[in-house]
């Protein structure tokens, strides 16, 4: 966890008999950033093209689906009132 300082963690009991002011140092917090970073798994360059392929058609699919019920209801609209 980002808090735990050098591997320490306070556990829930122990929390009131610590100081509260007790913080990680920034260069502590970029090793486990970068210790995080290392455990990803990345994806590869095809998974990566048919995961945004996908995501792009998905968005577009849902801005027509939303354009079309919007324009529907606003001729709706204009029916009943004019």
């Amino acid at each position: 966890m980002a808090t735990d300082t050098h591997g320490e963690s306070v556990a829930k009991g122990d929390e009131k008999g610590k100081s509260a002011s007790k913080r990680t140092s920034p260069a502590l917090f970029v090793r486990q950033i970068i210790a995080e970073l290392r455990k990803v798994i990345w994806p590869t360059r095809s998974e990566l093209v048919t995961y945004t392929t996908v995501s792009l058609v998905f968005v577009a699919i849902m801005i027509a689906l939303v354009s079309g019920l919007d324009w529907v209801l606003q001729k709706g609209v204009f029916w009943l009132f004019t």
